[in-house]
């Protein structure tokens, strides 16, 4: 049986990376072929197809052509990936199109809120990662518990490149917060060098509860522009979306994790500022199986793909 991988191969800004997925595919399989008791008269192997652009980008279209191609050269049981929103789209579409026999896709990424629609075109696609309805869900369950029941306000970078992820984050939590009644759903959107002025006028116009959905450092940037505004001695709430936990993985100092520091003249007023924000990621596991597993993992990529992972929840690190 083949699993056709389809994922970026080198750029290491995906958290499903191929340096960072083949390691644990190679696990799996290993695991799976010592048990013949799991698929019996069968050896599970793997081919792999690249989803990037020759930019080095998640592409919609180089993804659904490998797909394709490895379709048809290697008739596989099952895909696993596209990671990226918009290269999954499409070859999820194709999985439930090839009905005989059918090819289930199984994928890490994939957040976005149209994923959850699974009476067609995405029947066949489970995702073993985030999905941003929960992100959404998880908002709402906060407004119940704190009786916020006016507005909300999402703010976020957005410059329609490459998957957006900024968007897509803010798209869960403004489908799901409208479930509240009589809630209003207010956006904000900003691009690189964004006026971060107009960005606080409309949060003292429009809102008090705001979620934000951009880079670690244009997240300093605007809070330490709130702090001079007035806007972090507790009457307005700040929640950070971060799903991998980007702002928690500082790299010289790990521990304690600040996020709000840089090291320069800005970081005694960003500690004050960042005393507004609560930030939402991802909570790493922590049953007894998972760090005996991450070990290997490192192994297998260091071994395997000269790849130097770190803890969290991405494993950040370079190519050696």
């Amino acid at each position: 049986l083949t699993l056709a991988v389809v994922l970026p191969q080198r750029n290491l800004t995906y958290p499903w990376a191929w340096p960072r997925v083949g390691p644990a595919v190679r696990l799996a399989a290993a695991a799976v072929n010592s048990r013949p008791d799991l698929l019996p008269g069968f050896t599970l192997g793997w081919v792999f197809g690249n989803s990037e652009d020759r930019h080095g980008v998640c592409s919609e279209m180089a993804a659904p052509l490998v797909a394709v191609d490895l379709r048809l050269s290697h008739h596989p049981a099952a895909f696993l990936g596209p990671g990226c929103v918009y290269s999954a789209a499409p070859v999820a579409r194709f999985t439930s199109h090839w009905q005989l026999p059918l090819l289930p896709l199984v994928t890490a990424g994939a957040e976005a809120h149209g994923f959850d629609d699974k009476s067609e075109e995405f029947g066949l696609t489970t995702r073993a990662g985030p999905s941003h309805r929960k992100l959404g869900e998880l908002g709402v369950q906060l407004h119940r518990r704190f009786n916020w029941t006016r507005r909300a306000l999402l703010v976020y970078w957005d410059e329609r490149v490459d998957d957006r992820p900024y968007y897509f984050a803010a798209e869960g939590l403004y489908v799901q917060l409208p479930t509240l009644r009589n809630l209003t759903v207010i956006d904000v959107v900003f691009r690189d060098g964004g006026n971060f002025s107009f960005i606080i006028q409309e949060i003292k116009a429009k809102g008090r509860v705001v979620y934000v959905c951009c880079a670690p450092d244009t997240l300093r940037e605007l809070m330490l522009q709130a702090e001079r505004e007035g806007l972090t001695g507790g009457d307005f709430a700040f929640f950070y979306i971060d799903t991998f936990g980007a702002s928690l993985q500082g790299q010289r100092f790990p521990e304690p994790r600040r996020p709000w520091y840089r090291g320069d003249e800005h970081d005694a007023r960003a500690r004050r500022a960042f005393q507004a924000v609560t930030i939402i990621t991802y909570k790493e596991p922590e049953n007894p199986e998972y760090q005996p597993f991450l070990e290997r993992l490192k192994e297998e990529a260091r071994d395997h793909f000269n790849f130097s992972m770190k803890d969290g929840l991405v494993g950040h690190g370079t190519m050696g």
